[in-house]
């Protein structure tokens, strides 16, 4: 989840290349193979605290990082969105295609009693075949919850249960944010700390259920981490996507 105006390639980002670097700075980034690794912390101005991201490894469409972050009130306000973007798994209709292949395996180092955070894929779509997430450009922001702790809840209200998707059971929330739609899928079941699944199948359903588009571009693929308050250290093991 993120706001207008926040956006990945902002001029303030630091860019910068290089294996097993951390990053500290607020909108720090990192070149990382076929990915973007961000720091991402727009919403820090609403609790106290830090948070530090580290690519431990990035070789074609894999790469595995840590964040450690620890964040304390505004219990109800996301701090942050660490996170990694695919460079070029965009720019084409949903409708045209053919499959979107995706592995995630996770899990927390440690985390701290009470915490409140989320691991979600965010995936934006719009009218435009480019366009910055979070921007006037966004028409809908996907979703999907592969842990939600602390009793969070994404934007809207949940309007089903139980969709049976990529072989696991999701409650599907809906409510607008600024000039987009979100839709988030929270599995129903628990933590999934190994996805594996072909995202075609998320937007195939929407488009058949939920009214989206298959003329809707996809303008980017991010996953990592929101965290409210607690803190954790998140080690992504392996993450990889492909669009095709």
């Amino acid at each position: 989840m993120r706001f207008l105006g926040i956006s990945i390639l902002a001029a303030s980002f630091a860019l910068v290349s290089a294996q097993n670097k951390t990053l500290t700075g607020k909108f720090d980034c990192l070149a990382a193979g076929a990915y973007t690794l961000c720091q991402n912390q727009w919403g820090i101005s609403a609790g106290v605290g830090s948070q530090n991201s580290t690519l431990l490894s990035a070789s074609g469409n894999d790469i595995s990082w840590r964040t450690d972050w620890t964040w304390a009130n505004g219990p109800n306000s996301v701090k942050t969105y660490a996170n990694v973007l695919h460079n070029t798994a965009k720019g084409i209709q949903l409708g045209n295609i053919k499959t979107a292949p995706t592995s995630w395996d996770w899990t927390y180092l440690s985390e701290s009693q009470g915490i409140r955070a989320d691991v979600s894929y965010d995936i934006w779509t719009g009218v435009p075949q480019s366009g910055d997430p979070a921007t006037s450009a966004s028409s809908y922001e996907i979703m999907i919850w592969l842990s939600g702790l602390g009793g969070i809840q994404p934007v809207g209200s949940q309007i089903l249960s139980g969709v049976q998707i990529a072989g696991h059971s999701w409650n599907l929330w809906k409510g607008p944010n600024a000039n987009w739609q979100v839709l988030s899928f929270v599995s129903a079941n628990g933590e999934i700390r190994d996805f594996n699944a072909d995202l075609k199948e998320f937007f195939d359903y929407l488009v058949k259920n939920q009214g989206v588009a298959s003329t809707q571009f996809l303008q980017a693929i991010q996953t990592g981490t929101e965290p409210f308050v607690g803190s954790a250290s998140l080690l992504i093991n392996n993450f990889n996507v492909s669009v095709s």
